[in-house]
């Protein structure tokens, strides 16, 4: 069962709002064990001195950062406690901004922020914050201190509750500038065509249309693994040999073609499980999709 990953309010002037911050995201990797392919038992890695040449016990290891040349400068525990940020329990609000003018690549990992406890004042509070960001499309941008680091973070309204983010300080993001980029400019037909094409594949974001296919694949094999069937490796695709650089125009004006000439189908979502089809009604934002059934949700969704 998930837990609270931290708990504190969010201020703006004389308003505090109690929250709790919850992961908007699951855990859906695949981690495999390291195992001896002789007999198949798990391998567990052991921590050795390189000069010593013997096992070292983990109560004797420490950290050092390592510079250019090599050298590596011991850090102990002492020292990064001395830099600590001091811990709080406040998300204090800087500043609110247009969500059009932050740019979503300096967005990290997100939660949500669910009210502290149930009590009216702080139920009201949260529905004011609420109302008042969804009123102007806003985000609110502060910092906070979580498990002794300091976060930027971005709170915006995502259905009827919080959502917050954590964001890259400006000096992580890389200028767009110190990548290489075209130097060539486009011609105006071809632009013209590209917009069209653009165009006739503009869809309404579905994300129940995208899966994850890899995971999916190595689920089967691991199923059919356990059943003590025998996997057979696929063929491996023909290498295809680079050709020349394609006519551009007439590649749009094919694709163009295509495009009209088929349109992308919604999905069918009624193989969906009630699970897949409320979590599509949270990313719409459907109003009441937590006192739905299955039928209702899927009715709600097609109505889209």
């Amino acid at each position: 069962m998930p837990r609270p990953l931290w708990k504190g309010t969010v201020s703006f002037g004389l308003v505090s709002v109690p929250v709790e911050m919850w992961s908007a995201l699951r855990d859906r990797n695949i981690r495999f064990r390291e195992i001896h392919t002789k007999d198949g038992s798990p391998v567990r890695h052991v921590r050795y001195c390189i000069d010593e040449g013997k096992k070292v016990d983990p109560s004797e290891t420490g950290r050092a950062y390592e510079l250019d040349d090599g050298r590596l400068i011991p850090i102990t525990d002492e020292e990064l406690e001395g830099l600590e940020p001091e811990k709080t329990q406040t998300i204090e609000i800087d500043s609110f901004t247009p969500r059009s003018q932050v740019d979503p690549l300096r967005f990290d990992h997100p939660y949500y922020l669910v009210p502290g406890d149930k009590t009216v004042g702080t139920v009201r509070a949260y529905r004011l914050l609420v109302e008042a960001m969804a009123e102007g499309d806003l985000l609110a941008l502060g910092e906070f201190v979580m498990r002794g680091r300091e976060y930027l973070a971005a709170i915006r309204v995502r259905g009827d509750v919080l959502s917050l983010s954590t964001m890259h300080f400006p000096a992580e993001v890389r200028s767009s500038e110190d990548v290489p980029g075209p130097a060539e400019v486009p011609g105006k037909e071809e632009v013209e065509n590209a917009v069209s094409v653009i165009g006739e594949r503009s869809v309404d974001w579905d994300p129940a249309s995208y899966r994850n296919q890899h995971r999916e694949r190595l689920m089967a094999v691991i199923k059919k693994k356990d059943k003590g069937k025998k996997i057979k490796p696929p063929a491996p695709a023909p290498e295809e040999k680079p050709t020349g650089a394609p006519d551009l125009m007439a590649a749009l004006k094919k694709t163009l073609a295509e495009s009209r000439g088929k349109r992308r189908k919604p999905r069918d979502l009624s193989g969906l499980s009630k699970g897949e089809l409320y979590e599509l009604a949270s990313e719409r934002g459907l109003k009441g999709r937590s006192s739905m059934t299955k039928q209702q949700l899927l009715k709600a969704l097609r109505r889209g």
